[in-house]
């Protein structure tokens, strides 16, 4: 068995056992490897999103949480593709880390015939761009967190002259255009509403504060006439 064709079955065997736990040993006699092995790819599982839970000493073992996991999907290799090409375009926006997990997670859940299929088909599909600008990959993440959470962040920003402020602000929303990603928020430096680039942000730290709830349409109330605000609806 291929190590695709293995995660796989560790995520299908691991959700038909819960919520009993299975130990490194068990899977590993399962599927003919070693422990370390077993534990390597239960690892790489973990890192991709996969719910695993491990308990150590005697008796524990790995478990998986049913609830938030995806049953086999009857995703086809092209629709599989046709996801990974859309998720692959979050790229330098304040989600692309759950992109990538997301894609992950599909890819577990589909079959390993078909799992097999739409990574070959994948590596027919290429991007043309330049190379990335090097933003840190702690900004995104740190900035999707303070608008789930509505916790203040801190920036330090490049404004478009150039100078580097350091800030306190209350994150609302995000906007997308074709120029890029923003942050929609209440900045307190200036005591009122800001948008910023998010590939000018160059630091971003999470406050311990939670930021007064503000209306999101109220933040947007300023679009120019030849424009259109369009919210993000899953169909």
């Amino acid at each position: 068995m291929n190590r695709t064709d293995r995660l796989y079955a560790l995520v299908e065997e691991l959700r038909a056992c819960a919520p009993r736990r299975v130990s490194a040993r068990e899977l590993a006699a399962r599927y003919e490897v070693s422990v370390r092995t077993v534990e390597r790819d239960i690892g790489a599982l973990q890192q991709a999103g996969v719910p695993i839970f491990a308990d150590v000493g005697r008796g524990g073992g790995y478990t998986l949480d049913k609830s938030r996991t995806l049953p086999p999907l009857n995703f086809t290799p092209a629709e599989a593709v046709a996801v990974a090409i859309t998720l692959s375009r979050a790229g330098g926006s304040p989600y692309s880390r759950s992109a990538r997990t997301a894609l992950h997670k599909i890819v577990a859940a589909m079959s390993a015939d078909d799992s097999a299929s739409a990574r070959e088909l994948a590596a027919r599909v290429r991007f043309l761009g330049p190379p990335d600008a090097g933003e840190p990959s702690s900004v995104p993440a740190v900035l999707e967190e303070a608008v789930v959470t509505r916790r203040v962040v801190r920036l330090t920003y490049i404004d478009r002259t150039g100078a580097e402020t350091e800030r306190d602000v209350e994150p609302v929303s995000f906007t997308a255009s074709s120029k890029g990603w923003y942050l929609t928020a209440w900045c307190r430096k200036r005591g009122g509403r800001r948008i910023f680039r998010t590939d000018r942000v160059r630091r971003a730290a999470l406050l311990e504060e939670t930021a007064p709830e503000r209306a999101v349409d109220a933040m947007h109330d300023d679009v120019p006439p030849d424009y259109v605000v369009r919210p993000l609806e899953f169909v």
